[in-house]
């Protein structure tokens, strides 16, 4: 196995890496062909060869645009090629990417996170005290399931109440009473497609989708008496009568 020679920049490296060393020397031996008619039909069938080697590629829409640069690039953009597409020359990235400015501060109460400091200083820039308010109850229910999340137990709405004061400098006030009858730290209910059905809560047992079917072949009105759903139920019942029938006894010779 040949080496990809390290002389070429890494984005071309790359490319060989891709299709191949043999398809890479093929695509070097065009830059030979004088003839520009019979160097882009050469150039046609190791396009189709670069297919081949990468069938996941077919599906993709610009994908004879794609082969076509690649080669391109492989082999020079000196080498003139009458391609059926635009040739582009590659794009290079030579800027280094910004950096990612990470939070060094840590979070005031390990629970929550940096998250719900940033949705409290958003709620305290609303200025209509309605939405502050109900921006506040939004927050103390996501900070209610967060400390679940992390303690493993649930709070009290008192203390989450008590959080919320602190991480907002005692600008977000909740009443404990309004939490605790509006069940604003309550998370959503079920749906009722979710519930169990009364017969099955009645009884303290799951209802499962094996028992509904079983009722509904039992309440089936096209189902005969002691049949199967299938009509054959009464010629059953005469061959077991005929079976179990008891015979008269013949007497003695």
């Amino acid at each position: 196995m040949q080496e990809i020679p390290t002389t070429l920049p890494f984005h071309l490296q790359l490319l060989v890496r891709e299709y191949g060393q043999s398809t890479y020397q093929l695509i070097q031996g065009l830059a030979q062909i004088e003839d520009v008619a019979e160097r882009t039909r050469r150039a046609a069938g190791i396009v189709q060869l670069m297919l081949r080697l990468r069938p996941s590629l077919r599906d993709q829409p610009d994908i004879q645009n794609r082969l076509w640069n690649h080669l391109h690039a492989l082999a020079g953009t000196d080498v003139a090629l009458d391609a059926p597409v635009p040739l582009t020359p590659p794009k290079l990235h030579t800027e280094k990417p910004r950096r990612v400015e990470y939070p060094r501060q840590a979070p005031k109460l390990k629970a929550y996170g940096r998250g719900v400091e940033a949705l409290i200083a958003k709620a305290l820039t609303l200025p209509d005290a309605a939405e502050r308010e109900l921006a506040a109850a939004q927050i103390g229910r996501t900070m209610k399931f967060l400390y679940r999340q992390h303690n493993k137990e649930n709070a009290k709405d008192v203390t989450i109440i008590r959080h919320l004061s602190e991480l907002s400098g005692g600008e977000l006030k909740l009443d404990a009473q309004v939490v605790a009858d509006q069940g604003l730290f309550e998370l959503a209910a079920l749906p009722a497609a979710a519930t169990p059905t009364a017969p099955a809560r009645a009884s303290g047992q799951p209802r499962f989708e094996g028992s509904r079917d079983r009722d509904n072949r039992e309440r089936r009105p096209d189902r005969p008496e002691g049949g199967n759903g299938f009509g054959n139920g009464k010629k059953r019942d005469k061959k077991r009568g005929k079976k179990f029938r008891s015979e008269p006894q013949q007497p003695p010779q």
